[in-house]
């Protein structure tokens, strides 16, 4: 492991004594011995300092604790697509969460333990979060989690708001911030495909459409809602080094991709995986998703 800065000091005072013998030696042997235990005693002082610093910054890194973020897009009462989550299922669902002695946390609650700026989560603790700002996430899936009390954590892209058929409308996205339990967070402005952006663009004008997309959302999210936005979840889970740095230098502290596992301190802040639940997600399918999550 690299010395610390405190260990480093340590060595550099020793050897500071040692070249300096003869200034030292002016002083009677009971004054060197003095010197040499007040310096040895400082950098000590230092050295544990910074081993604590350590401990308090990285909690989730030394508790080993993995959390299942669950991303939902759409309900209904038949499976129209791949990303329809039947609303039967889902009651279903959240029944096996509350059976199984699980909690649901806030989204933000797992980012502030992640960053080492809040205390642990319980062990079977899990997340829940939907994407895009579909109608039936206001007709279907909140009454079922007002029902429980659940946090949920919805990532919009605001473009679609009041615009697009089967989109919910700010009037309807404002009703559910108000009840506490929804938390609005970004989805970018238009939801792209980045990989195809980069394509299709000159490298300037990709760098240019990316801050837009990012800052675009977050300044019509925080003007309609009223609320700080600053977690992102990525279009199609596509993300790169580049784009983490984009989002960050535009004022995100933590992103979400789709990965089929579950978060843990060793993920990227900026590329937290999130399990896409599928109508096929029932059962012990199900049961198995939540027991990802669990400390080593």
């Amino acid at each position: 492991m690299p010395e610390t800065s405190a260990r480093l000091q340590l060595r550099r005072d020793r050897d500071c004594l040692e070249n300096r013998s003869g200034s030292v030696g002016k002083f009677s042997g009971a004054v060197q011995r003095q010197l040499v235990i007040l310096i040895l005693a400082v950098s000590l002082a230092l050295l544990g300092a910074s081993a604590l610093a350590v401990s308090v910054s990285r909690p989730a890194a030394e508790a080993g604790l993995r959390v299942p973020i669950l991303l939902y897009h759409r309900f209904g009462p038949v499976k129209s697509d791949d990303m329809t989550v039947t609303t039967p299922v889902f009651a279903s669902q959240l029944k096996l969460i509350r059976a199984g002695g699980y909690t649901v946390i806030p989204l933000r609650q797992l980012v502030a333990y992640l960053q080492g700026q809040a205390p642990a989560p319980p062990a079977r603790a899990v997340v829940i979060t939907a994407d895009d700002g579909h109608r039936s996430i206001y007709t279907d899936m909140a009454p079922l989690v007002k029902s429980y009390g659940l946090p949920v954590t919805l990532f919009i892209y605001p473009s679609a708001i009041s615009n697009a058929r089967w989109a919910m409308t700010w009037p309807e996205l404002q009703q559910l911030q108000s009840t506490g339990l929804f938390d609005v967070q970004s989805h970018t402005y238009w939801h792209p495909n980045f990989r195809h952006e980069r394509k299709r663009l000159a490298p300037g004008a990709y760098e240019q459409f990316v801050d837009w997309q990012l800052q675009r959302s977050k300044e019509v999210l925080q003007r309609k809602l009223n609320r700080r936005v600053d977690l992102l979840a990525w279009p199609f889970g596509i993300y790169d080094e580049w784009l983490m740095n984009e989002a960050q230098h535009c004022g995100y502290s933590a992103a979400f991709t789709m990965e089929r596992r579950a978060a843990s301190a060793a993920d990227p802040i900026l590329a937290l995986p999130r399990f896409l639940v599928t109508d096929s997600d029932r059962g012990p399918a199900f049961e198995r998703l939540l027991a990802s999550g669990s400390r080593r």
